[in-house]
């Protein structure tokens, strides 16, 4: 009903209030008229100011709104004006965070009513394996499976196109059309191998999802985990599984193609590794050397008007001492991948080939593989089927290329 800023729209919408009392008046991102006041240099925003202090005025000043309730909504609770969330004002704070496992699968279904899903459609499933998704990914998730079937003409949606539909939502669209060379298709199979044997040999790792090697958004390849459930936090032994999990790829490059051969591929790979051990060791408290004690970064908080200059929080010395434990700890991942790969060199022979004949692999496929020798029955044919229906390519009299 009221957009903008303004005092006189503040007076206004209590006015208006106050005559339909009882009622409730909903303001959405607060932060917009709510930031700390005195923020910037150089003087505030002295509308958004003026804007803020009617609102206080209202909300707290010598007249009782009786029957008026204020609800607010921001995603960024910690630039409010402390003012604003003093007793007596928006004195309740409800934090909605993102759905749990239940939650996940209970947005699912209220989403996929409005679909025709195939009856074999586990939402269970699918919930599992979209840990930290919030309730507007989950409906983007449900319609780009739809729009999937669409797209194949299917009459329902079955469980291909929500993984489809998934993988997309978590890592970009499929990019067909970029052509590899044998080369880097070789390097690639060989690179999420190496993540792929890692992960199975890590006894604190998640089970694997599925590992691929086909190109889909900024990556070549990927091999996806999948949690059992939901963790709110994470312990030691899996923090240093998944920085080995990380170096997996790197190190099966070197150990197969040489020093000389190593490709930038592995770029994502080493700034993960990198980020967790940064957090390990300065925010967990996680590093024996430096201890329980937590180092922040050189934070600047010029936009927050609370400090203009930087916080420098610890001494050139101790971050040398952060820097050595950062590296140690991504080194130890490095040594634990190389050490793992060194000995499994024939099961990352057996996957990389896997790959490379069948572009994905699911968790279960991979097993038997490395476990029992199997290799997918008949998944040769099932593919040429499926890009026939799906792609232009069958119905020019085509078939994909498959390579052995």
């Amino acid at each position: 009903m009221f957009v903008g800023v303004g005092a006189s729209r503040v007076r206004d919408m209590f006015e208006q209030g106050k005559k339909h009392a009882p009622c409730i008046i909903f303001i959405d991102e607060i932060d917009a008229v709510g930031r700390s006041r005195g923020a910037g240099l150089g003087g505030g925003n002295d509308e958004r100011e003026q804007t803020l202090n009617q609102l206080l005025v209202e909300m707290d000043g010598f007249e009782t709104n009786e029957g008026v309730i204020i609800i607010a909504a921001t995603n960024r609770p910690d630039v409010l004006d402390p003012a604003l969330l003093r007793p007596g004002r928006f004195d309740r704070q409800v934090v909605v965070s993102n759905p749990d496992l239940l939650g996940r699968e209970k947005i699912l279904k209220v989403h996929a009513k409005k679909i025709s899903m195939a009856p074999d459609v586990n939402l269970r499933t699918i919930a599992r394996g979209t840990p930290g998704f919030s309730g507007a990914d989950l409906a983007n998730l449900v319609n780009e499976a739809a729009l999937l079937a669409a797209r194949k003409n299917k009459r329902i949606v079955t469980y291909i196109e929500f993984e489809e539909a998934k993988d997309k939502v978590m890592m970009g669209s499929e990019r067909r059309s970029m052509v590899m060379s044998e080369e880097e298709k070789k390097l690639t199979a060989y690179h999420e191998a190496g993540h792929a044997v890692v992960t199975i040999n890590e006894k604190a790792a998640y089970p694997i999802h599925k590992a691929t090697i086909i190109p889909r958004g900024r990556a070549l390849g990927m091999v996806m985990q999948l949690p059992e459930r939901d963790e709110v936090s994470q312990t030691r032994e899996q923090l240093h599984a998944q920085m080995a999990i990380a170096m997996g790829g790197r190190v099966a490059e070197e150990i197969i193609f040489g020093d000389d051969k190593v490709t930038t591929g592995a770029a994502s790979d080493i700034e993960q590794a990198t980020k967790r051990a940064r957090a390990m060791v300065m925010r967990a408290g996680l590093s024996k050397e430096l201890g329980p004690v937590a180092y922040g970064e050189n934070e600047e908080e010029v936009f927050l008007g609370r400090s203009v200059a930087r916080q420098q929080n610890m001494s050139e010395e101790t971050a040398r001492k952060v820097d050595t434990e950062i590296r140690k700890f991504v080194d130890q991942g490095y040594d634990r991948a190389k050490k793992v790969l060194t000995d499994k060199i024939d099961d990352l022979h057996k996957i990389a080939k896997a790959l490379l004949t069948y572009e994905t692999l699911s968790g279960e496929e991979i097993e038997d593989i490395v476990n029992k020798n199997i290799y997918p029955k008949n998944k040769e044919d099932l593919k040429v089927d499926d890009d026939e229906q799906s792609s232009a390519l069958g119905s020019m009299g085509l078939k994909p290329k498959i390579v052995h």
